[in-house]
């Protein structure tokens, strides 16, 4: 198929990796943005075929996985209330709060619905109008312009029975919390090329030369990977540090103006709290002042606030230092052992982007270890 067998080519895979390994000279630290990036990396083995100077480390390239356990109780206490059907996109239900998962809401009686786009939740929205529904923002600046277009839409239709549980966050800050970080060993990034297809990368370009660190707008497929990785070699040995786009095919400077401007119209950054990171100034995206009517937490305010969660965060989860590129799934004492997809401790095991279940999928070894 085009655009995928010959992104998966061995021989041109190949000779990437051997003009990677006569790039190298020293040691590199490279760090992908992207969950994607990192399940393919984890899949098809590219990080074993790169020289031992080399290093990739995964960062919180998952939406799913730095979803605030905050958010995630408010969730579970909005789909448990009668009058709401919650919908979510399936690689949330199993993400645990406080006080269990969706699935467990579901299985209690709430009406928690699986979707595959926020305009399935507005259909339902139309199709109920005795009951709200509520709808959950998650992911990238990717899907942001499809949860902005529900909202418009809502307004457009009328529709007083739908809102968001707004949890969008934004790449760019967290990669500069990163670089920012006493003791940060990243030295170069791989930007994720479908956040880059809807907002451009001209906001890399100060990060880029403030830190002085380059980063190359990367694709999904193996060829992407490597090539993208041997761009941002070329970059550190030469002593240059600015953004390029491997991602040609799909990304452009300026991005999607018009996927911008109708994010730009519903949401406006704020403070948001990444899971197993800390607050990251201006890292996620709110309803703006004209949308605050949609806003599932002022809507649903009293019942929110009369739930209190106990408990916190498993204290053998480590997921934290996955998602900064500081641990490696495998060296993590619960992987594989009380840490399953089946029974996850964090959200990176969980998630269909996350690294541990990157690592569990591809690299468990029979005695239920990580290979390395």
């Amino acid at each position: 198929m085009k655009y995928v067998d010959e992104y998966r080519d061995g021989a041109t895979a190949a000779a990437l990796t051997e003009r990677i390994k006569r790039t190298v000279s020293r040691p590199w630290t490279v760090m992908e943005v992207c969950g994607g990036q990192t399940h393919a990396i984890v899949r098809f083995g590219l990080d074993a075929l790169l020289p031992s100077a080399l290093t990739l480390v995964h960062g919180p390239g998952c939406p799913v996985c730095v979803t605030p356990i905050g958010i995630i109780d408010q969730a579970l206490q909005l789909a448990s209330l009668p009058q709401v059907i919650f919908c979510s996109f399936g690689d949330m239900l199993r993400v645990p709060g406080c006080q269990g998962n969706l699935f467990d809401v579901k299985a209690a009686g709430g009406d928690v619905r699986i979707i595959y786009s926020p305009l399935d939740a507005l259909e339902l929205a139309r199709a109920n109008p005795d009951r709200q529904v509520v709808c959950f923002a998650v992911g990238f600046e990717t899907t942001a312009p499809a949860y902005a277009m529900a909202a418009i839409q809502a307004r457009r239709q009328g529709l007083s029975n739908f809102s968001l549980l707004a949890a969008h966050v934004l790449v760019p800050p967290a990669m500069e919390a990163i670089l920012s970080a006493p003791g940060c060993l990243v030295q170069g990034f791989l930007a994720a090329g479908h956040v880059c297809t809807v907002m451009g990368y001209e906001e890399y370009e100060d990060l880029a030369r403030r830190y002085r660190v380059p980063i190359v707008v990367t694709g999904f497929e193996p060829i992407d990977i490597l090539e993208g990785i041997a761009m941002v070699v070329s970059q550190l040995e030469a002593g240059r540090a600015g953004v390029e786009n491997q991602y040609s095919r799909s990304v452009r400077r300026e991005g999607n103006v018009a996927a911008q401007a109708a994010v730009r119209e519903v949401f406006e950054p704020t403070l948001r709290a990444w899971r197993g990171i800390g607050e990251i100034p201006l890292s996620g995206l709110a309803l703006t002042a004209a949308y605050v009517d949609l806003d599932a937490t002022v809507r649903f305010r009293d019942p929110l606030s009369r739930f209190a969660p106990a408990g916190g965060e498993d204290p053998d989860c480590q997921s934290g230092l996955v998602l900064q590129g500081l641990l490696k799934p495998p060296d993590c004492s619960a992987f594989a052992t009380r840490c399953t997809p089946e029974n996850p401790l964090g959200a990176p095991m969980v998630s269909g982007e996350g690294a541990c279940a990157a690592y569990y999928r591809y690299r468990r070894r029979n005695d239920g270890s990580g290979a390395r």
